[in-house]
């Protein structure tokens, strides 16, 4: 980064960060700008107190996310737009302001500046503009005072009172405005993001990686303004998804979001979008990426755990060098242990396009449905010809040092007949093949007695043919 410092436009006004590239946008607010609408929390990026919207160029117009302050870094901020509260405030309420005041859904008001943000996100950027729609965009926004059913009125209430086509993303940010659905500062911002003059953001290959880094600033925060960084948002060169003969594509460094919203995923593996909405709230979905939640290496990781069903490889390399490749369930060592050797980095993720005759589940259990780490989170894949199963592959998370790749239970699976005896000898398998150990979110036996139950909700999903009686009575 240069030593005049980040150049961005806050709200409406173009001005120059001082602040180092590797600390927070959320002290950067509130400590350099003198804008504290934008609350400090958790700093962990659950709560939704600190949200912002961090735009940036995309074709020909812009592209909007709403993001946790708390977890992103100020170099992110070269060349963008960034919006706090205060950027939303007008003469008149806004449409998302007048229908929190007439819900009554503010309490003691903290939450609220990031309930409006987020829902501003949602107006720039959600394909569909229903009340559900809404809902989810505001999933990462705690309220501490219980006024959830006060809030889920004024969601109604604004969606109920649109009068816009969605329309293409890029350009919606001028319709909005245009409406009066935002503050005119969007008007125009594109052509004044252009005449912007700043250096590039830092993509410094000595500095350390950081690409969503929804993990690495919970745990690493205060080192991190001290450091360099080497921006991997940055540095993406193709879409998020794509299909390379019978593989699909995905960039390491897309976000986890953007793989939720893929038409091609969703055509391939039916509610996929469902299964990464159990990942973690839209604004972690914003910034966190595939690579950094395999990367990360946690026993838990939801990504990691799908992708191994779905007999994923992993190309790795470092700059300069040819990518070699390797097997998803070769790539765990051992506990926060990986096949990564230094400098190196996961590029791309590839995944074989399933056959027609292949079903595709996963399971997860958490003290909260939503927002929550697994106790123990599970995938199936298989293929089925002539009423039997082909080729199997089963994984599980949180029942050993590392994401599991189940290869016994995988094997024995393969040419068994679909039955409920198969379903139940592939529980009983599963069982034993795990290491769980006993914590916080459970006891060795509970996780045990889960995967048993969760191995059998794969059958009842993947085949509803099954007596299901018959499994609901060998459960109970």
């Amino acid at each position: 980064m240069s030593e005049g410092g980040i150049r961005l436009i806050l709200n409406g006004e173009a001005v120059t960060a001082s602040m180092a590239p590797g600390g927070v946008v959320l002290d950067f607010l509130r400590r350099e700008r003198g804008l504290r609408g934008t609350k400090e929390g958790c700093r962990e990026g659950d709560c939704g107190a600190c949200t912002v919207l961090l735009g940036e160029r995309a074709g020909s117009g812009m592209r909007y996310r709403a993001v946790a302050s708390c977890l992103l870094p100020v170099a992110e901020l070269a060349g963008r737009h960034l919006v706090s509260i205060e950027g939303l405030d007008g003469e008149r309420l806004s449409a998302i302001q007048r229908a929190i005041v007439e819900e009554g859904a503010t309490q003691c008001g903290f939450c609220t500046p990031g309930l409006v943000v987020a829902l501003t996100g949602f107006l720039l950027t959600s394909p569909g503009l229903g009340e559900e729609d809404a809902m989810e965009a505001i999933d990462g926004n705690i309220c501490r005072c219980t006024g959830y059913a006060s809030i889920r009125r004024a969601v109604r209430r604004l969606v109920d009172g649109l009068e816009l086509e969605p329309g293409a993303l890029e350009t919606r940010h001028e319709a909005l405005a245009a409406a009066g659905l935002l503050p005119p500062l969007f008007a125009g911002i594109a052509a004044r993001l252009d005449a912007l003059e700043h250096a590039p953001a830092s993509a410094d290959a000595g500095g350390i990686p950081v690409a969503g880094g929804t993990d690495l600033f919970v745990v690493e925060a205060a080192r991190l303004r001290k450091e360099r960084l080497r921006l991997l948002s940055r540095e993406r060169r193709g879409e998020p998804v794509s299909e390379e003969g019978n593989l699909i594509v995905l960039d390491a460094a897309s976000t986890m979001e953007e793989l939720r919203q893929s038409p091609l995923l969703e055509a391939c593996f039916p509610s996929w979008r469902r299964f990464l909405g159990l990942h973690s709230s839209t604004l972690i979905r914003n910034r966190a990426t595939p690579a950094g939640n395999i990367a990360h290496a946690s026993p838990i990781g939801d990504m990691s755990v799908v992708l191994l069903a779905l007999d994923a490889r992993l190309q790795i390399g470092r700059d300069g060098e040819r990518a070699r490749t390797v097997a998803l369930d070769r790539f765990f060592l051992g506990y926060k242990e990986t096949d990564l050797a230094p400098g190196e980095l996961i590029t791309r993720i590839l995944v074989p396009r399933p056959a027609p005759a292949s079903r595709f589940n996963f399971e997860k259990v958490s003290r909260r449905q939503h927002l929550d780490i697994a106790s123990v989170n599970t995938a199936f894949s298989c293929t089925v010809e002539d009423g039997a199963i082909g080729t199997a592959r089963l994984s599980a998370g949180g029942v050993a040092p590392i994401p599991l790749y189940l290869a016994e239970s995988s094997a024995w699976l393969s040419g068994r007949p679909v039955s409920v005896a198969t379903a139940l000898g592939a529980a009983e398998r599963a069982a034993a093949e795990i290491t769980p150990i006993s914590d916080v979110r459970g006891s060795a036996d509970y996780k045990r007695r889960l995967l048993r139950r969760l191995v059998l909700a794969h059958f009842v999903t993947c085949f509803p043919g099954l007596p299901q009686e018959e499994i609901a009575h060998a459960i109970a």
